[in-house]
């Protein structure tokens, strides 16, 4: 039997070049940063929580250059690039693709949403302060959510910097599938608007303490809440000890297989991720 893969990649992985269009605020913590360009036309939405490397320039940098290998060199070939020019990388998730575009003109344009809280990190410096024109990269990474094929339910939880994938995959997601969400959020309009189908539970997680840690409130939610016994696939991501303190939880307390639960920290709480 041939062993299942723990991601999805894309067929194709290079370098683009890309600009932003616009950026606007769009709820207290978050800004969404329109971006396109001539090399987005070849870009392959794939859904769910597709995600790609993010090349931005440094602000202390004199120049922006990006790698040109999209293969197993590109990092060694970043790490290469000097200090003077390298770019800041991140990793962040598609929100929205439309390919013909329709908010700022008829080209490939991608929504990319920015959470910050009051220390911002450079990413989401750069998106409070990007404009029109502006030049990044992206690398395609593909997916990290890939259900194994025997879950009967679906356990999704992140923080504010998992919205958009968890959104992602709701929206991808098979509506015939039970599914359980909790998404933590820093200020109650952080909610978006989600369709869903009646087999989804959908649950806003508002931190009311502003100096409380990010994730806590996911973490203890999840481990008090009652859920299916069925085989699920859980998708966690966020802050990091979240994704680990929730699988942790699920396998040593509700006896869920390692390989069900795909956890990912996306960030680490007192250092600059965003």
């Amino acid at each position: 039997m041939a062993k299942r893969s723990k991601f999805v990649k894309p067929e194709q992985r290079e370098i683009v070049s890309a600009h932003v269009l616009g950026s606007k605020q769009i709820s207290p913590n978050f800004v969404r940063v329109t971006i396109g360009g001539e090399d987005l036309r070849g870009f392959v939405p794939m859904g769910f929580d597709h995600w790609f490397r993010m090349f931005i320039p440094d602000p202390d940098a004199s120049g922006f250059r990006l790698p040109t290998s999209g293969g197993n060199l590109w990092y060694a070939q970043f790490k290469l690039i000097p200090k003077d020019v390298r770019p800041i990388l991140r990793n962040y998730t598609v929100r929205e693709f439309r390919p013909a575009g329709g908010v700022y003109g008829d080209g490939p344009e991608l929504d990319i949403d920015f959470a910050s809280h009051g220390d911002l990190g450079p990413a989401s410096a750069w998106a409070n302060s990007c404009a029109p024109g502006d030049p990044l990269g992206l690398l395609d990474e593909g997916l990290i959510y890939n259900p194994t094929p025997d879950a009967r339910w679906h356990l999704l939880v992140g923080d504010e910097s998992a919205l958009p994938a968890i959104v992602g995959i709701l929206g991808s997601i098979d509506p015939e599938l039970p599914v359980r969400a909790f998404v933590e959020i820093g200020h109650a309009d952080d909610r978006q608007d989600v369709a869903v189908s009646e087999n989804v539970e959908l649950h806003w997680l508002v931190r009311e303490d502003a100096a409380a840690k990010p994730g806590e409130l996911a973490l203890a939610t999840v481990a008090a809440a009652e859920l299916p016994g069925d085989p699920v696939y859980a998708f966690v991501a966020g802050e990091s000890d979240l994704a680990t303190g929730v699988r942790r939880h699920l396998v040593n307390a509700r006896h869920v297989p390692k390989a069900d639960v795909a956890f990912t920290g996306y960030w680490r709480h007192g250092h600059a991720a965003y």
